[in-house]
């Protein structure tokens, strides 16, 4: 399992892991804060990684779990 975190645009960080599923697909799962309060989790997959470099899935997952909390309603 790899771990990543970040803060999203409309300002929560994130804290969460990914794992291979398969070769070109990873799983992931994320929980949001804001000021240190929990304020929910979200899980998602990334397709179509063949080939593609660590920092490269890094970025997608990344960018996946931003877009899935900002544009959830």
């Amino acid at each position: 399992m790899t771990n990543v975190s970040g803060k999203t645009k409309n300002g929560f960080t994130y804290e969460g892991d990914y794992e291979h599923a398969n070769s070109d697909r990873v799983n992931w799962t994320a929980t949001y804060r804001r000021g240190g309060h929990f304020y929910g989790m979200r899980h998602g997959r990334v397709n179509e990684l063949l080939g593609v470099s660590t920092t490269d899935v890094d970025d997608a997952v990344k960018d996946d779990i931003e877009s899935t909390w900002t544009e959830a309603n």
